[in-house]
């Protein structure tokens, strides 16, 4: 398949349907409800379409999006009419398509945005720190420490509920 300039929609619908599932857990990580999840993943592969670079190799594609998907999430969340929506009502509601939703998951998804990130795309996507760093062009101890926070709080967040 030609990564150029020139995709073709079969292109675009083969790199949709390879990626879209990965997208869309990206995006609900951020957005936290289903809606505002569809309208990232659309605007992601939008972006693709408009995306005048070519991909390496597939792992660059898919970091690529993810990059994409994260950038547009935040972006969204910046404006000053975002609210907050309370996450297990919408877990409870719809779900996350092809995600097994736990206690845990959903103390990830509480976390402060960069460690949301690297804890979901290290022990979710499978990525190594070296991989999330390059994605997000930050130093890989960056990572590691985002990832160690994170670990801190999940833990702190699990055992009090625990206690409960």
């Amino acid at each position: 398949m030609p990564d150029t300039l020139l995709r073709t929609d079969k292109d675009v619908t083969e790199i949709y349907n390879q990626h879209v599932n990965t997208v869309y857990k990206v995006c609900f990580m951020f957005m936290k409800n289903i809606p505002d999840t569809e309208d990232a993943v659309q605007s992601t592969f939008i972006k693709l379409m408009e995306y005048k670079g070519a991909f390496t190799d597939d792992e660059h594609k898919k970091a690529w999006l993810i990059v994409t998907a994260s950038n547009i999430c935040r972006n969204h969340l910046r404006h000053w009419w975002r609210k907050t929506v309370d996450i297990n009502t919408l877990i409870d509601d719809a779900g996350v398509k092809d995600a097994v939703v736990d206690e845990t998951l959903r103390q990830v998804l509480e976390l402060p945005p960069k460690y949301k990130t690297a804890v979901y795309l290290y022990y979710y996507e499978g990525y190594s720190t070296v991989e999330i760093a390059k994605m997000f062009q930050k130093k890989e101890s960056t990572v590691r420490s985002h990832l160690h926070t994170g670990r801190k709080l999940l833990k702190i967040n699990l055992e009090g509920e625990q206690d409960e």
